[in-house]
């Protein structure tokens, strides 16, 4: 201790994490006539005050996604237990409205997040977070009404969400118009101070229709991260296309799925049936938010480095996945895969600034060209390595005619070797209009050196007597000067565990956590419940021991000791344990229904203003099984 007289002093005698002092040496010091104090330094039980890191809300167990039913899940929990809620941080969303006075949201409408521990629906990702809307869709939709919707108070507002477009019909290519092109633009150079506003788009919902989200000028926007949807069993949604501008994945839903998405509903409901891609994006914004909490210096740039390297293709099922040319593996499903809240926010704490973003552009058609049944064109773009080691965005502008625009397929190569397909078949894209000045973009190059020859590549694979002609192309390289497969991962700078088996998964953690399902964590998940175990007869470890199975979650010297319970089951204070219907018995819900219907019939001479009514709902909220009609003195 600075300025104070004391040492500390370690014996190889005594265990490292005793909780009791050592008996021999404590005497042989106390009978010591030059140890004027001493005290052996054990240790001490502590925990955190304050909420637990599971919420208590009715339909958290619901949220299969971020409670630990489904391996992995978006690691929610951890980025929680790690004190990050979304915190000082303003999310709107760009939609058709939003219902400011629902109970579930109005504590933080300032602006709204799904609060969590209100005993009401669910929990948001971000549940501290400020949250707003912006009412744009339910009205005539033109270039300004969306440019003023993503410029609106962008030092103010740190993350727009956006779960619209174009048609997903599969014929459309449509993108914004010059104002809201310009807003966007706007947004990150100017948006927080200079860090940059941040734009989460839903990749689309086209898939029924082999839709391609890059013909979509929001989702394969630079400025804008395009988030994808996967089932919890790791397949693919029907509905969600594919594009190498889709950067991320969270969860959603089939709509005939048995568990969906839990959200809000009008007129102050819950829903567990949201899906889509619209369901997804929202999820990612919040993940965001978290990340801002943790580190709000990070420039929107900096936001799209982390979520790559927060992306996990865990159990993701696609048949396209490949590594990159700088080892990561990469889908036009799923784009870097599934998102980790907990990375992510461990990622944003240690990150330092990005250098800034340098842009090299290649004309490299000069004359028209005929496509044919095939068109390959080479150019080596060796001189952008002058400005650009490390690639960020890669875009290819075309201009080009075709007599049926949904059967020609694009694809370009990287001189690392990495082949992105910009465009799929699209079977009822029936347009003879081609790609007028189209943009494509691709993030399957992130991290590659641009130095080389790159290679596109136009295929006919519909009618063979389609014909058409390139009279444009041009290759946009984004990036930095800075090396940065050389930085190194946080997660590998700080790897909590100790020791891991042959397929990864951690079987020894840290002094401090909990072994969990082969990772290390702070807490323990929902249905387990922390607890010290003898690992040797000199040391302890912490575990995650199984709760009863009639607990959500649980504490203390018991498994049986419940805090919260399942969905369906009643929480007793006195005993805390969970009640669960008897067979046959009609759900809380039904049974309030049924009692006012029961009121109604036997109080039906009594059906006056502020006489039914204050009795029913006094005795429901007292949680009775019998009501009392005033005046005519009878229970029912």
């Amino acid at each position: 201790m600075e300025g104070e007289p004391f040492y500390h002093f370690s014996h190889r005698g005594t265990r490292q994490r005793a909780l009791s002092r050592h008996w021999g040496w404590h005497m042989r010091l106390t009978r010591d006539p030059q140890v004027l104090w001493f005290e052996q330094q054990t240790l001490k039980r502590r925990s955190r005050r304050g909420a637990g890191v599971v919420p208590t809300d009715p339909w958290f167990p619901k949220q299969w996604y971020m409670n630990n039913d489904v391996h992995p899940d978006l690691n929610i929990l951890t980025a929680w237990s790690r004190g990050y809620t979304g915190l000082g941080v303003v999310l709107t969303v760009l939609d058709d409205g939003l219902e400011k006075d629902h109970p579930d949201l109005a504590a933080n409408y300032s602006w709204i997040q799904a609060v969590a521990n209100n005993g009401i629906c669910g929990a948001g990702v971000a549940y501290n977070a400020k949250i707003g809307g912006v009412r744009m869709l339910d009205g005539s939709i033109m270039d300004i009404v969306e440019a003023q919707a993503l410029s609106l108070q962008p030092q103010y507002i740190h993350i727009y969400s956006a779960s619209w477009g174009p048609e997903d019909d599969g014929r459309t290519v449509d993108g914004p118009g010059v104002l809201a092109a310009a807003a966007f633009h706007k947004g990150v150079v100017q948006g927080r101070g200079g860090l940059g506003s941040i734009f989460i788009w839903a990749s689309g919902n086209g898939g029924t229709n082999y839709d391609n989200c890059n013909c979509d000028g929001y989702t394969n926007s630079i400025y804008t991260v395009s988030v994808g949807s996967v089932l919890g069993d790791g397949h693919r949604p029907l509905y969600s296309e594919s594009c190498p501008a889709i950067l991320t994945t969270t969860y959603s839903s089939r709509t005939t799925s048995k568990v969906q998405i839990v959200t809000t509903d009008l007129h102050h409901r819950c829903t567990d049936k949201h899906t889509g891609t619209s369901a997804s994006a929202p999820l990612a914004a919040g993940m965001v938010a978290l990340a801002l909490e943790a580190n709000p210096a990070l420039t929107w740039r900096d936001l799209q480095h982390l979520i790559i390297r927060a992306s996990r293709p865990a159990h993701l099922q696609a048949e396209d996945w490949a590594e990159n040319g700088v080892g990561r593996r990469v889908s036009h499903y799923y784009g870097y895969g599934l998102l980790d809240a907990g990375l992510l926010v461990q990622e944003a704490t240690t990150w330092t600034g990005t250098r800034p973003q340098e842009k090299c552009s290649v004309q490299a058609v000069q004359v028209p060209r005929d496509i044919g049944s095939r068109l390959i064109i080479s150019t080596d773009a060796s001189s952008c390595s002058k400005s650009i080691r490390s690639l960020e965005h890669v875009q290819v502008q075309l201009s080009l005619s075709y007599s049926r625009r949904g059967d020609l397929v694009v694809a370009l190569s990287s001189p690392m070797g990495t082949t992105s397909t910009l465009v799929t078949v699209r079977p009822y894209d029936t347009s003879q209009d081609g790609y007028q000045d189209w943009t494509f973009m691709s993030t399957h190059f992130w991290d590659e050196n641009p130095k080389g020859i790159w290679t596109l590549r136009l295929e006919n694979r519909g009618d063979a007597e389609n014909t058409g002609q390139l009279t444009s192309f041009i290759l946009h390289l984004h990036g930095t000067d800075e090396d940065m497969p050389a930085r190194r991962s946080a997660a590998t700078a700080t790897d909590e565990c100790l020791r891991r088996d042959e397929q990864g998964a951690c079987e020894d953690c840290g002094s401090s956590l909990y072994p969990h399902h082969g990772s290390c964590l702070s807490y323990c998940p929902p249905r387990y419940y922390g607890q010290t175990r003898s690992a040797t007869p000199r040391d302890t470890a912490l575990v995650c021991a199984s709760c009863h199975p009639s607990c959500y979650t649980c504490q203390g010297s018991r498994a049986s000791n419940c805090t919260s319970c399942p969905s369906g089951h009643t929480f007793q204070d006195i005993t805390h344990t969970c009640q669960q219907p008897a067979e046959g018995s009609p759900s809380p819900a039904r049974l309030r229904r049924e009692l006012v219907v029961v009121t109604v019939l036997a109080c039906s001479s009594l059906l006056l203003a502020g006489v039914l009514y204050p009795t029913y709902r006094v005795a429901l909220r007292a949680g009775k099984g019998a009501l009392c009609c005033p005046r005519a003195r009878r229970t029912v």
